[in-house]
């Protein structure tokens, strides 16, 4: 046997294979940074393609997570910049996580407010590592982020639109109402009726007592345009009706905008169903140069 011919033969394959490797990493480059919120250091990183055409910070859902980094390489592959860092508390960023994994409650006022600030003070890190300081940036964010985002747009006006991924537009108080009627139940929807579930929804007792959040607070104060981004399937927040409050919102002149898949759950960020995903980029694509042509006839 001609070991040569193997051992050329793999040379060739590797040599082959070294364009597309090399293109594959220089999609975008990766910064470490840290930033202070609060008090406290919170890490993360930035991820920045040649030429990009939006900046985004990822805003968490409830669970202490680090920063998304998976989710953060497939928004840089299309050409967005993205801040993402790890939650509060988590990976290494200081303070305290706040969440039900350590018998706490993670979604009242007080620390969807604190959270809030972690993310204006990521947007305004950020910006000063950005390039091209016209580019406009956003939030973009699952679950917990529809009661953060809205709080956080509503601070700091540096923030032109926000994409939200499977968020509600419900109360706090209600959201959970919802979830402990649910109770996991993956076949909740073969079972139940949208009126069955409204009834639960709006008049269950509460299991917690503290003051609501409700994102349509903050939403009637904005003026940004906003995706959501539905799954029919959910069991974590009744869709219908936060289409329905968004429909009123719309209805009073609001730039909102959403999509309902009907074969998706709560998560909407699936890699085997992409299609939230390719809409979000598609709809960012077009209001960041809406926004970008709109400033620069403020400028002329």
């Amino acid at each position: 046997m001609n070991t040569n011919f193997f051992s050329n033969l793999f040379l060739l394959l590797l040599l082959m294979a070294l364009p597309e490797m090399a293109f594959s990493q220089s999609y975008f480059n990766v910064q470490e940074v840290k930033f202070e919120s609060q008090g406290v250091s919170l890490a993360g990183s930035i991820l920045t393609p040649s030429n990009p055409f939006a900046a985004v910070v990822i805003v968490h859902g409830s669970d202490p997570v680090k920063r998304e980094m998976e989710f953060a390489k497939r928004l840089a592959k299309e050409g967005i910049a993205v801040l993402t860092y790890d939650k509060r508390g988590v990976g290494e960023s200081g303070g305290v996580y706040v969440g039900p994994s350590v018998g706490t409650n993670n979604i009242d006022t007080a620390n969807l407010n604190l959270l809030s600030q972690d993310a204006s003070s990521a947007v305004n890190t950020f910006r000063t590592y950005l390039k091209d300081k016209k580019t406009p940036i956003g939030l973009v964010g699952f679950s917990q982020a529809g009661w953060i985002i809205p709080i956080t747009a509503n601070k700091n006006p540096q923030i032109e639109f926000m994409v939200l991924f499977s968020c509600p537009t419900i109360t706090t108080l209600e959201q959970l109402r919802f979830q402990f009627y649910t109770n996991g139940n993956n076949n909740f929807w073969e079972n139940h009726t949208e009126a069955d579930a409204r009834e639960h929804t709006l008049n269950d007792p509460d299991k917690y007592q503290f003051v609501a959040t409700d994102p349509k607070n903050s939403l009637n104060s904005l003026s940004i345009p906003g995706l959501w981004l539905f799954g029919e399937k959910d069991i974590q927040i009744p869709v219908k009706m936060c289409i329905e409050q968004l429909n009123t919102l719309k209805v009073q002149g609001k730039p909102f905008e959403y999509a309902l898949f009907p074969a998706l759950g709560h998560n909407t960020t699936l890699d085997s169903d992409t299609t939230p995903f390719d809409i979000s980029i598609q709809w960012m694509k077009q209001k960041t140069l809406r926004i970008k042509n709109n400033n620069k006839k403020r400028t002329e």
